[in-house]
């Protein structure tokens, strides 16, 4: 993804260095300290966006959706609604909150999701998250206290690379250096700002902080690249909060170690494609390994030339067999996740949207972070398979007992064990579906219709998102898993309905 430098200053420098100037020589006349945003009270603001942007913020949750279906009937597209609610959700929540990031997360899926729908329903998953963004905008005071500020770029040092600035203000907890270095850094190139800001992702171990980082990337096809520092800043201050709780302090030796170990930053990346059972070999090493064993096995394999394609395969299927080994949650956790309930933040859904992550960070990155991506995910995904079910749903007994079914009856039976919440048999009878070659299409259009309608504890759109990107890039062998997760984590999410759904129905019924 190659960028003009004089593009990218023009557009994501104009509103940032204009605003600053005031600071900026205050600052340099010893006027006054330095200061993470030109001022508290001046706003961002997103030029031609603005408009859509703030009434994605000011506007009440319960008369949303009638003006989303205005906006529409003027011609205004679905991407411009995604793209306005990603800057809105950006400006008031900068990153730093639960249900915040969550929504944000689950924008360019959805939009995504739309584009599997006919045209009458299109709209339909992206209203239903828009609603989620507005709803909790609102909630917390529409567009009072807003997170992101203009930013002044720091000054960077001469013989220090963007990277290591990053690195050392995020491990040295001081948020407002390392927003002013990535400030500066977004001023050049978007390639190179993008593969800095890797440093700190790959840093600690945590869902969000990855999932974070490549849906802000993925939503700059929606914005414009000339909104990339606001959302990549996200990131920025994601990593900077964490450095307050947690540490990862083995990955940050290990990491190094590998890369040099295995020569794999100077090494051109392999193109050896192994066959399934390598493949699988490999995702059930990471699977079932301690994490340090498993991120050697990826680096070795990426050393010995293997593709990144072949090697974050295998990441997708151990994080895939963490979904079908789940036992499920010992206890409730939360209204929305009962005892028994694999949806949510589960460890299979979590390591999936994960390794997803991951998988697809390493398709944009350079060299260096293409191989720790891969490594950083083995890492991530391996170590949590200990107190899982032996073997993976569904169970040999399982689909024996849908043997008999019709192949032409087979999804209509799952979909009643959706509605009966019925995890084992969902699963088992969209497994002999995908294995006896049916129709993955419209085993896929059952599961999309739930995971629009139910709330998913938040994941919902990400975690169907992830599924359909990793069977599309599955070798035919392992789709029937894919879809057989996705149907245990949809009977497992069913009974939730999603706020805002149900009116998005009314209201697009009418517009047809």
């Amino acid at each position: 993804m190659s960028h003009n430098r004089r593009e990218f200053l023009a557009n994501v420098g104009r509103g940032m260095l204009v605003a600053s100037v005031g600071s900026t020589l205050a600052e340099d006349l010893g006027l006054a300290p330095p200061a993470l945003a030109a001022d508290d009270s001046e706003r961002l603001s997103f030029g031609a966006m603005e408009p859509l942007v703030a009434l994605m913020e000011d506007t009440p949750a319960t008369q949303l959706l009638a003006a989303l279906m205005t906006k529409l009937k003027e011609g205004a597209e679905l991407r411009q609604l995604v793209a306005a609610a990603a800057l809105a959700n950006a400006r008031k929540f900068g990153g730093e909150d639960y249900e915040g990031y969550h929504t944000f997360m689950a924008l360019a899926p959805a939009y995504h999701m739309s584009r599997e729908l006919p045209k009458a329903e299109a709209a339909l998953p992206v209203f239903k998250v828009l609603y989620r963004n507005t709803n909790h905008i609102q909630g917390l005071g529409g567009h009072n206290h807003e997170v992101l500020h203009p930013v002044v770029p720091l000054a960077l040092a001469e013989g220090k690379s963007g990277a290591d600035a990053l690195i050392a203000a995020a491990r040295g907890r001081d948020k407002e250096k390392a927003e002013r270095t990535f400030a500066a850094l977004a001023g050049g190139s978007l390639d190179q700002a993008y593969n800095d800001l890797l440093s700190i992702v790959q840093d600690n171990i945590n869902v969000h902080r990855v999932v974070l980082a490549w849906r802000a990337w993925a939503l700059l096809d929606l914005t414009g690249k000339e909104h990339a520092h606001t959302l990549l800043r996200q990131s920025v201050r994601f990593c900077c909060d964490e450095e307050q709780h947690y540490r990862e302090t083995a990955l940050r030796a290990l990491l190094p170690t590998l890369l040099d170990r295995y020569k794999l930053v100077s090494q051109t990346p392999g193109e050896k494609k192994p066959d399934d059972a390598w493949v699988d070999q490999l995702g059930h090493l990471v699977y079932s390994s301690s994490r340090e064993k498993a991120a050697d096995a990826v680096a070795a394999a990426l050393a010995d030339g293997v593709s990144h394609e072949a090697v974050g395969e295998a990441l997708a299927i151990a994080a895939n067999q963490l979904v079908l080994h789940d036992i499920g949650r010992q206890r409730a956790n939360g209204n929305a996740k009962p005892a028994g309930s694999v949806h949510g933040d589960s460890v299979g859904v979590h390591a999936s949207d994960a390794a997803n992550a991951w998988r697809n960070i390493a398709r944009v990155s350079d060299r260096r972070n293409a191989a720790a991506s891969l490594i950083v995910g083995a890492y991530h995904t391996a170590g949590q398979a200990g107190h899982l079910n032996p073997q993976p749903y569904p169970l040999a007994e399982h689909l024996d007992a849908v043997k008999d079914v019709a192949p032409k009856n087979l999804l209509a039976e799952a979909e009643n064990a959706i509605k009966a919440k019925d995890q084992v048999r969902a699963c088992a009878l969209v497994h002999q579906h995908s294995a006896l070659g049916r129709s993955d299409r419209a085993a896929f259009d059952l599961l999309l219709r739930y995971a629009i309608s139910e709330d998913g504890a938040l994941h919902a759109e990400k975690y169907y998102r992830t599924v359909t990107e990793e069977y599309a890039a599955s070798r035919p062998a392992f789709r029937p898993r894919h879809l057989a997760a996705l149907a245990r984590v949809t009977a497992s999410e069913y009974g939730y309905p999603a706020p805002g759904v149900d009116e998005a129905r009314r209201l697009l019924r009418r517009g047809a």
